[in-house]
């Protein structure tokens, strides 16, 4: 038994860092607390099998894969592959938000060429923020840092806020006092940033699901 516990331990730590995961971030998507994740790496206790199973399909091998030893030549190949994933998520997110000022541009030359007000075609490139860092806020709750959601949700409230605001002024009415609803909603995000959850040792990221209670075998 303890020898299986090693070796589970090994492969588990192996692939997350193959992952460029922290014990937290993989943690939180398994719904368990980075200290049960601790102990699995040090061969202290062994995951449930149903949390094996997610193991597994997290990292793309088998469950026969995570209770074997393996040969050092496969971590390198396994850590290229990972690198390989993040830069091609890095790229697509980076695509995407170009892909938006890309037709933010495009909206702007067809508005242009219209016989109608030319302060409209700037509200182009005004709405263009807010729409970057929602598809920011979708992106990063997929592949990265899902605490740094806070910190998105935060921009995307207060450029959505700007936006508005200077909508109204581009035809003359100000409207200033919009920006006092940003003081409750940034107040709500911190609050929400700051709360705990049971079996856990750090809060959830955005678009988390509930934790399971922590289970393991000894």
């Amino acid at each position: 038994m303890d020898n299986l516990k090693s070796i589970v331990a090994k492969n588990i730590t192996q692939l997350r860092i193959a992952k460029g995961m922290t014990q937290l971030e993989l943690a939180e998507k398994l719904n368990y607390s980075d200290k049960a994740v601790s102990k699995w790496e040090r061969g202290d206790s062994l995951p449930d099998i149903t949390v094996l199973a997610q193991i597994s399909e997290m990292f793309g091998v088998t469950l026969d894969y995570l209770i074997h030893t393996h040969k050092e030549a496969d971590d390198s190949g396994m850590k290229l592959s990972a690198a390989t994933k993040k830069k091609n998520h890095v790229f697509i997110t980076g695509m995407s938000i170009l892909l938006v000022w890309l037709v933010a541009t495009l909206c702007f030359v067809i508005l242009s060429v219209l016989p109608i007000d030319n302060r409209i075609q700037w509200l182009s490139f005004l709405y263009a923020v807010p729409v970057t860092t929602i598809v920011w806020l979708v992106f990063n709750s997929v592949w990265f840092n899902r605490h740094r959601n806070f910190l998105i949700i935060s921009l995307l409230m207060w450029s959505s806020l700007a936006a508005i605001q200077l909508s109204f002024l581009l035809f003359g009415v100000p409207f200033w006092l919009i920006y006092l609803l940003g003081i409750p909603g940034q107040i709500i995000i911190f609050m929400w940033s700051r709360l705990r959850y049971k079996n856990t040792s750090a809060r959830r990221g955005f678009f988390d699901k509930p934790d399971n209670k922590e289970k393991e075998l000894y």
